[in-house]
């Protein structure tokens, strides 16, 4: 995929970043490297799995490789529509991080249009504190984390404050702005 068909996906993501991640204060880490431009956003075509590994590899040496890029994030284009294969690919992605020598230096972070958590009714405004406009995964440094969270008020109450809230904004909220994320950046 060229730089010019990356483009809406990237924008959507930025946009879902500012909106909803950012002025919600769902990762309260989030607005730092999003206003310092250090969070690197990767555009996939693959739709198997074993070349989505392969590629998740890549961008965490990629990652590694260049230490003023804070994050990154793997956006699924096309792949992984379905929550449940992508639930798959997540539980493969994590055992290869392991095998790749990745335990403690990187972990994953997911989202997709259709998060559902364990136990909750697919519509539970809860299930927007991970919802995105598309699959992703969020590669984040161990390190970077483990120093922000010494520093951090309570951060074991995060996913608890995000679930409040968003059950404080309701589900139809939530559902609009990832609609008009959907309208603003058209993909071609």
């Amino acid at each position: 995929m060229n730089q010019h068909s990356d483009a809406p996906y990237i924008e959507a993501t930025k946009q879902w970043l500012d909106e909803i991640i950012i002025e919600l204060n769902f990762c309260p880490f989030a607005k730092k490297e999003f206003v310092n431009n250090t969070i690197h956003y990767h555009v996939s075509q693959q739709t198997q799995v074993k070349k989505a590994l392969e590629e998740l590899i890549a961008q965490c040496h990629f990652l590694k490789e260049n230490a003023q890029l804070e994050t990154s994030l793997l956006i699924y284009s096309d792949g992984f529509r379905a929550f449940e294969r992508y639930l798959d690919l997540v539980d493969y992605g994590n055992d290869l991080l392991i095998k790749s020598g990745f335990e403690g230096i990187f972990q994953l972070a997911t989202m997709h249009p259709e998060y559902c958590f364990a136990d909750e009714d697919f519509d539970d405004a809860s299930n927007f504190t991970n919802r995105s406009p598309y699959p992703m995964l969020h590669i984040i440094r161990e390190a970077s984390m483990e120093k922000v969270l010494k520093v951090y008020k309570n951060p074991e109450q995060i996913p608890e404050n995000n679930i409040a809230l968003a059950h404080q904004k309701g589900s139809s909220f939530f559902q609009t702005v990832l609609q008009n994320i959907q309208l603003n950046h058209p993909l071609k």
